[in-house]
C-alpha cells in the first residue's frame, strides 16, 4: 500500500480519537465547566450532528478544490478546532468546537475515500478503504483508552492538546507523501449535486448504512450495562473485554476490505450483515452466561464495522454511474448516513430499555440490521438486472 495512504490513516487515528474519548471524559468535562452529565453528553451529540451536516455540505461546496489540498486543509481546521476546544473557556466555547472539528470530519472521510481509491489499482479499492478507517478503529482500541487515563490525570484539556498535535502532524504528512495529481471530479452545479439526494439507488445504500449501525447500536450503546447486569462482570473485565473488542473490530475491519476486493461489495456486505444480525440474536441467549457472551462480544467485533469499506466502495461505484460529477457529495452522504444510524441506534436503544428492558435491545436491534441485509440483497438484485458494475 502506498505511503500516502498511511498519511491518511493516522488523520482517521485522529479523528477518530477526538469522536470517541469525549465520551471517556464527559464526567471530568461535566464537573470542571460545572454543567449537568446530560448536558456535556450533547457534545457528543453535536459532534455528530457536525458530521452529518457536514458532510454532504461543505463536501459540495469544496467540489472544486483541488483534493490534495482540500485534504490539507481539512486536517488544519482539524487541529484549530481541536485547539480551540483545548482552550475553550466556558461550555458554550466547547460546543462550538465540537461542532466544527465534526464538520471536519464528515468531509475528511467522504474525501478521503475517493482518494484511497485513486491510489491503488482497482483490485485493492476496498482494502484501501479498509486501511484508513483501519485509523478510526485503532483510535477505539488505543486513542481512547489512553486518551481517557490522560484525561483523568492531565486534565480534559491535555488530550486536546495532543489530538491537535496529532492532526497537525497528520497534515504534514498528507503534504509529503500525497500526490499532487490527484483526479479531481468534474465540476458539478448545485442542481446535479442534489441528484444525490433524489437518485433510488443512492438512497438504497444511505437507507441501509443507516439501518445496519443503527440496528447495531441499538445494543452496543447498552452493551456494559449488559456485560454488568446479565452476564454478571466486573467493571474492570468490562474494560478487558471492550479493549478485545476493539481488537477484534480492528481485524475485522481489514477482513470486510479483503471480502469486499475479493467478492465484491454486494456479497460481502451480505455476508456481514447476515453475520452482524446473527451474532445480535446470539447475544441473546448467550448474555446470562459469562464465558459465551465474551466470545459473542468478540465475534460482534469482527462483523461491527466490517461493512465500512464495502459500503463507502459500492455508494463511490453507484455515484460513478447514476451521479458521476457528485461523487465526493455522494460520499459525504454516506458518512452522513452511518452518523445518523448511530444517533438513531443511541436514541432507539434507549426508548426500548425504558420501555421493554435491557435484554430487548439486541434482538431488536437484529430485527434492524436485517432490513439492511434485505436492501442490500435488493441491490445486487438491481445490479444484475441493469447489469452495472457496481456490485
Amino acid at each position: 500500500m502506498p505511503l500516502a495512504l498511511w498519511a491518511l490513516t493516522l488523520s482517521a487515528f485522529a479523528i477518530g480519537t477526538t469522536e470517541f474519548v469525549i465520551v471517556g471524559l464527559l464526567p471530568v468535562i461535566a464537573a470542571d465547566l460545572a454543567v449537568s452529565l446530560p448536558s456535556a453528553g450533547l457534545l457528543v451529540s453535536l459532534y455528530a450532528l457536525g458530521v452529518a451536516v457536514g458532510a454532504p455540505l461543505l463536501t459540495a461546496l469544496s467540489s472544486k478544490m483541488p483534493r490534495k489540498t482540500l485534504l490539507i486543509g481539512l486536517m488544519a481546521l482539524f487541529s484549530l478546532g481541536n485547539l480551540l476546544g483545548a482552550m475553550a473557556p466556558d461550555y458554550g466555547s466547547l460546543m462550538l468546537a465540537r461542532v466544527l472539528t465534526g464538520m471536519a470530519h464528515g468531509v475528511f472521510f467522504s474525501i478521503g475515500s475517493t482518494i484511497a481509491t485513486s491510489l491503488v489499482s482497482k483490485e485493492k479499492a476496498a482494502s484501501a478503504i479498509a486501511l484508513m478507517f483501519t485509523g478510526l478503529t485503532v483510535a477505539l482500541v488505543t486513542g481512547v483508552p489512553l486518551g481517557t487515563f490522560v484525561g483523568q490525570y492531565l486534565g480534559w484539556q491535555a488530550v486536546f492538546y495532543a489530538v491537535a498535535a496529532l492532526g497537525f502532524i497528520a497534515m504534514i504528512g498528507s503534504a509529503l507523501l500525497v500526490p499532487n495529481n490527484l483526479p479531481q471530479q468534474k465540476s458539478a452545479t448545485f442542481v446535479e449535486q442534489l441528484q444525490v439526494l433524489t437518485e433510488p439507488r443512492l438512497l438504497m445504500v444511505y437507507a441501509k448504512t443507516a439501518l445496519g449501525y443503527g440496528g447495531s447500536f441499538i445494543a452496543f450503546t447498552y452493551l456494559a450495562a449488559i456485560l454488568q447486569d446479565v452476564s454478571g462482570f466486573s467493571t474492570d473485565h468490562i474494560a478487558l473485554l471492550m479493549l478485545l473488542y476493539g481488537v477484534s473490530v480492528a481485524v475485522g475491519n481489514i477482513w470486510g476490505g479483503k471480502l469486499a476486493d475479493q467478492k465484491g461489495p454486494i456479497a460481502a456486505l451480505k455476508l456481514i450483515f447476515f453475520g452482524l444480525a446473527a451474532v445480535l440474536l446470539l447475544l441473546s441467549f448467550t448474555a446470562p452466561h459469562p464465558v459465551l457472551a465474551a466470545l459473542t462480544v468478540l465475534l460482534w467485533g469482527a462483523v461491527a464495522f466490517g461493512n465500512v469499506p464495502g459500503l463507502q466502495l459500492y455508494v463511490v461505484r453507484q455515484a460513478q454511474i447514476y451521479t458521476p460529477k457528485a461523487v465526493d457529495v455522494a460520499s459525504g452522504l454516506n458518512i452522513a448516513a452511518f452518523n445518523l444510524g448511530i444517533a438513531f441506534g443511541a436514541w432507539a436503544g434507549g426508548i426500548v430499555v425504558s420501555q421493554l428492558g435491557l435484554m430487548y435491545t439486541p434482538w431488536i436491534g437484529a430485527l434492524i440490521v436485517a432490513l439492511a441485509y434485505g436492501l442490500t440483497h435488493l441491490s445486487g438484485r438491481l445490479d444484475q438486472k441493469l447489469n452495472t458494475v457496481g456490485s
